[in-house]
């Protein structure tokens, strides 16, 4: 009775928040015209080196000087002139443009100048054909391995990506508040990943509570150590073009909620995680106290968590790696590096998201060994259980203590 009681209410928390987060969809959904960013019209038109010539050419910053360059022999792919060539002067001061290679499918910027040598200038590598194997290989591997369950996966992913690019984005590019916008989409997200993955049932529910509380952690964290850090948001050069093009945006509000919208994927992880081995364990013996089955989950989140954090950490140091060889480098003193924005930026980010993981934790466990039942954990795991009607255990908790006895310490081994 108690645990219905509970089941209850932790049901109409989740709805209430759920109804919260679309009202504040609602009210938050981007209306009218974005601000102008600057930003200028673009061509871009693909293109593939035919050969390459390297060539004394007239510098561009002393006049009537020589420079080295190389000329881009290439053929055009796209665009009103397609299957036509030209080329594309590319100076050695130019330390941004990449090496090429003859039969390289590049990128051209056509600014539409009447001079044919000038008017195309490289941009980048052609990866659209490597991304959509990658992509495909990516949706046979999940639903291969995952099935029903990692195609309703990638049902969720696509409606995250959906909720990100619909409302995330376009309500911050029109100067919404960003905290209340990161947290709505993300609370949205959370439900369409959680439910769509894992269907609607109390122990996806439980996964879901524990993902919002820690959340709302994050979120607080997240404000209160930025303005405790004096953090601006103008370490990253966009920032800072944002700041001239858009003055009205709320730099450190994106930034924080940066923070919120990347924690909450593996938040995702660390919850479902803690609810299946709470399930597992009552799968194994559905008449374990609470208290022990609490210990019992709690051990395996003690594990998790140290493997999370640990790969946290050299996440964002292996994205960090050419600003760290950077740093490595200079004069400055090590203590001046560290407490620099651009580093204590990543320093904030990875700390609150990991103390909200950790946190995470306790929180789903206690909830999961609260409300979920033996019924619970055998309902919609097939396998060894087919014979047994939902909501009751195949056998007897009682007749399982020769099962049990199995895995208890003996004397009688001669080790």
């Amino acid at each position: 009775m108690r645990t219905g009681r509970a089941i209850a209410w932790l049901r109409g928390v989740v709805v209430a928040v759920g109804v919260a987060a679309v009202v504040g969809m609602v009210v938050l959904w981007p209306r009218g015209d974005a601000p102008d960013l600057g930003i200028r019209p673009t061509t871009y038109v693909d293109a593939t080196v035919r050969s390459i010539d390297t060539r004394d050419c007239d510098s561009v910053e002393v006049p009537g000087a020589l420079s080295g360059c190389r000329v881009l022999g290439v053929e055009l792919t796209s665009g009103d002139r397609s299957g036509t060539t030209t080329t594309v002067t590319v100076l050695d001061t130019q330390l941004e443009v990449p090496v090429v290679h003859d039969g390289d499918r590049i990128v051209l910027l056509d600014t539409r100048s009447p001079d044919d040598a000038t008017r195309y200038t490289f941009v980048d590598f052609q990866r659209g054909p490597p991304l959509v194997a990658l992509t495909v290989l990516f949706v046979v591997v999940v639903i291969a391995f995952g099935r029903l369950r990692g195609l309703r996966a990638l049902f969720g992913l696509l409606a995250s990506a959906l909720v990100l690019v619909l409302f995330i984005v376009p309500a911050l590019l029109r100067d919404a508040p960003a905290l209340p916008v990161a947290l709505v989409g993300t609370v949205v997200i959370a439900f369409l990943a959680l439910y769509l993955a894992h269907g609607l049932n109390v122990p996806t529910t439980v996964a879901l509570a524990g993902t919002l509380a820690s959340l709302v952690v994050i979120a607080l964290l997240s404000l209160s150590v930025s303005a405790a850090t004096h953090l601006t948001g103008l370490g990253d050069e966009a920032a800072q073009t944002l700041r001239i093009t858009a003055s009205e945006l709320d730099l450190r509000g994106l930034l924080i909620a940066g923070m919120v919208v990347g924690a909450l994927g593996v938040l995702d992880d660390v919850t479902v995680t803690q609810v299946s081995a709470v399930q597992a364990l009552l799968r194994a013996r559905p008449d374990i106290p609470r208290r022990h089955l609490y210990s019992e989950a709690i051990h395996i989140g003690r594990d998790h968590i140290a493997s999370t954090v640990n790969t946290l950490i050299l996440a964002y140091a292996g994205a960090a790696l050419p600003l760290l060889l950077f740093f490595a480098e200079g004069v400055a003193p090590t203590s001046r590096i560290i407490t620099g924005e651009l580093v204590a930026v990543e320093i904030v980010r990875m700390m609150v998201g990991s103390i909200g993981l950790v946190l995470s934790v306790p929180i789903t466990t206690a909830l999961a060994a609260l409300v979920i039942t033996p019924d619970h954990a055998l309902a919609g795991h097939s396998h060894g259980h087919a014979e047994a009607p939902v909501g009751e255990p195949d056998d007897d908790p009682a007749d399982r203590g020769d099962e049990w006895d199995r895995f208890a310490p003996r004397d009688d081994l001669d080790l």
